[in-house]
């Protein structure tokens, strides 16, 4: 790679600000060169405090400046579809923010289009490349807990004063996020299973709205099968008394606990005894999720969130909303 790839962001809001923003100022053979949002003084006031050279004045004009080599969405999931075939169009790269798509079908177009477009295509699980999940993928390939057999999963969250004020959130839209929270949040684990159990082959799920507080679901459950013939059950509740947050691995000669969101220790207990592995994210938590991307283009090296295995993801998830 003689020069660095030149990506401009198309919604630079929030999770742009520290999680994946300056990543991509900072990694090496990588450089943010502009960003859009729909406010563009809000676009303006993102590159003025972020050092970002351009603002253009529209998604189109982003896509297609010559200058531009790569492009990253990260707006609402419900746009995701027609900002992500015209960049295919265009015929560039392009990063997605998770979820992929609101749907399965949505999601299969876009992949489909890079594809057709022969462009590669990445999608923001940026945990697939962590170091405290690939610390687990580790110890499960290094036969620390046997062979594995079952995985479970409890998320809960009480409820915030935006749930209980009854203004807008997109997140909690069904017409964006069927599941709501569970789009949000529950996706990142889900993608996180298949990278570390292998893909998901039978799923079902249930959902329900117990506090009437916005039109998406606020209660999900699920059982699944993976292709290794690991089981896995899922619990996602989000009109809870506390946050909690807990996976369980459990194997023929131990297991693994440690949790999709809080940075507590990864908890190893075998024949052995146990053992405690504190590992700690980076400030961006999109860091080695870049750094991989950059790698990607300047060695070839695969990388681990692709279009497929995030298409894979929305599967899952349309299939536990199923009923």
């Amino acid at each position: 790679m003689n020069k660095p790839i030149r990506f401009a962001i198309i919604g630079c809001g929030a999770v742009t600000e520290v999680k994946s923003g300056p990543a991509y100022q900072q990694v090496k053979g990588i450089e943010l060169i502009g960003v859009t949002r729909r406010d563009l003084n809000k676009a303006h006031d993102y590159a003025t405090r972020h050092t970002v050279p351009k603002v253009f004045a529209t998604n189109s004009e982003l896509i297609n400046d010559e200058m531009v080599d790569a492009v990253y969405i990260a707006t609402p999931p419900d746009s995701h579809k027609d900002l992500a075939l015209e960049v295919a169009k265009a015929g560039k790269p392009c990063c997605i923010e998770k979820p992929l798509a609101p749907s399965y079908e949505e999601s299969y177009a876009i992949v489909e289009a890079f594809k057709g477009a022969k462009q590669p295509l990445f999608v923001a699980y940026y945990r697939r490349s962590l170091p405290r999940f690939n610390k687990v993928k580790e110890l499960i390939q290094n036969g620390k807990i046997g062979q594995v057999r079952h995985v479970s999963w409890h998320l809960s969250k009480v409820p915030s004063e935006l749930d209980l004020s009854g203004e807008y959130n997109w997140r909690t839209d069904k017409c964006i996020a069927r599941g709501g929270y569970f789009d949000d949040l529950a996706s990142h684990g889900l993608d996180l299973f298949a990278y570390l159990l292998g893909e998901f082959t039978r799923v079902h799920g249930f959902s329900s709205n117990q506090q009437g507080l916005y039109s998406a679901f606020d209660a999900v459950t699920a059982h699944w099968q993976h292709s290794s013939g690991v089981t896995g059950v899922g619990s996602w509740n989000f009109a809870s008394a506390k946050r909690f947050d807990d996976v369980v691995i459990y194997g023929s000669k131990g297991e693994i606990r440690f949790s999709v969101f809080d940075e507590k220790p990864i908890e190893l207990n075998n024949l052995a005894g146990k053992c405690r592995f504190p590992i700690e994210n980076p400030v961006h938590i999109q860091q080695f999720h870049v750094e991989n991307i950059a790698r990607f283009f300047d060695q070839g090296a695969p990388h681990p969130s692709t279009g497929e295995s995030a298409l894979h993801t929305s599967w899952v998830m349309e299939q536990i909303l199923a009923n």
